[in-house]
């Protein structure tokens, strides 16, 4: 989980740079994330599947940092996008938009000619509706649009209700039984080219079952096609597999997940996509923050922190769990504390009855696993600025996105002319 973060003499470093010292440089709470780790989980997952055609286009919500995306372009990666600011993101940092896959249920008129214009390489449609407005679309500005349809197979699963995607009652997909005559809408529309089908489950799922029921009927629905002369040249299997967020937990492994897609895959001479995001981006990022007070309660101790659910926002979102440790040499016996941050809400709640070698205002903690989710999500909730972003590669490291100063979030809201008078 924590390969390329790792303790010196007592004292955590993220590669070779200890992180003590960007606490100094640049302040808290920051993001801080890890080059290697970022690379090596690329190139793990991208081994996993083997020599079959395939392109792994990176999940952008996970982490949009323009600096992580350009990472990964530099590892072979696309991205998938499901805004067109997320399209504009990954074209920016350098992924072709023949590597980029547009994904998502809202796409609006604006965002599907934009794709049209960048000349991306599939649009996942999701409905009815966003293929005729796709087709629309194609049609005015004389350009011809790549599509896969996302099918919902009724099989959800993932490590939270919120973040499970394949059910019946879900807004994603179409239904397997409704997908044959889009498809053949597609075929219809001389402005489109039936390009194959798209499924996505869930995120966060350690167990490849569900995963591979939901693929048997994709590829079960390409044979059927291919039987009415309908050739399914791609099949985009999403992402969703888990990652550790504890030490003691166990999931499905990449090498099992590659062995679980050719069993699935079988014969399919296509193109597979892969959507890993959590996979790639989860645990190459920790949130650094100071204590601000360790406070005394009737029945338990709190520990304030600098970072808010503003600044990570999963476990007031999701009651997601996140290894916390000190940055410093931990010293004394471990005491039990709910780890807490400034927002003023309950639910601002890092961890609960967490148990932490003592600390005092000034040190500085890590929140592990906190590369995916966790910047993306980010707010100005209580008039907060951003967290800072810094990559780390080997002993270099580079502030990837500046904490905004109070003013730059003030002179973005210019008062009412009637005000101002």
């Amino acid at each position: 989980m924590t390969h390329f973060f790792h303790r010196r003499q007592g004292e955590l470093w993220c590669e070779d740079v200890p992180l003590a010292a960007l606490a100094r440089a640049w302040g808290t709470p920051s993001y801080v994330y890890s080059d290697a780790t970022l690379r090596r989980h690329f190139h793990v997952l991208d081994e996993a599947i083997g020599p079959r055609p395939r392109l792994i286009a990176f999940s952008v919500k996970a982490n949009s940092n323009l600096s992580v995306l350009a990472t990964l372009a530099q590892c072979g990666a696309g991205a998938d996008v499901v805004s067109g600011g997320e399209l504009a993101r990954a074209l920016a940092a350098g992924i072709p938009a023949g590597r980029i896959v547009f994904s998502g249920v809202g796409k609006t008129r604006a965002e599907l000619v934009a794709g049209l214009v960048a000349g991306i390489f599939q649009f996942n449609v999701e409905s009815a509706p966003e293929l005729e407005a796709l087709a629309a679309c194609a049609a005015a500005t004389g350009l011809r649009a790549s599509v896969a349809i996302r099918v919902n197979p009724d099989i959800g699963a993932g490590g939270h209700a919120k973040i499970s995607t394949g059910g019946a009652e879900v807004k994603f997909g179409v239904p397997m039984a409704e997908a044959p005559a889009l498809v053949r809408r597609v075929i219809e529309h001389q402005s489109l080219d039936f390009q194959g089908l798209a499924v996505h489950i869930g995120s966060q799922i350690g167990d490849l079952a569900p995963m591979e029921r939901a693929f048997g009927k994709v590829f079960a629905l390409a044979r059927a096609l291919g039987a009415e002369g309908i050739g399914v040249p791609r099949i985009d299997l999403g992402g969703g597999l888990a990652i550790p967020y504890d030490e003691g937990e166990t999931h499905a492994q990449p090498a099992a997940y590659g062995t679980m897609v050719a069993r699935a895959a079988g014969d399919f001479p296509g193109l597979l996509i892969f959507e890993p995001g959590r996979l790639i981006a989860g645990n190459s990022g920790i949130l650094l923050s100071e204590v601000i007070y360790f406070k005394r309660g009737e029945s338990r101790n709190f520990l304030v922190l600098d970072a808010g659910m503003n600044d990570l926002m999963r476990p007031a979102l999701y009651d997601a769990f996140h290894a916390i440790e000190p940055v410093g040499r931990p010293r004394g016996e471990p005491v039990p504390v709910d780890v807490v941050g400034p927002i003023c809400e309950t639910s601002d709640l890092f961890g609960e009855n967490r148990l932490l070698p003592p600390l005092e205002a000034g040190d500085l903690v890590a929140l592990f696993s906190a590369g995916a989710y966790g910047a993306s999500m980010g707010s100005e909730y209580n008039s907060r600025p951003l967290a800072a972003e810094i990559l780390v590669r080997g002993a270099e490291h580079a502030v990837v996105r500046r904490r905004p100063v109070l003013d730059e979030m003030l002179a973005r809201e210019p008062l009412a002319q009637w005000l101002a008078r």
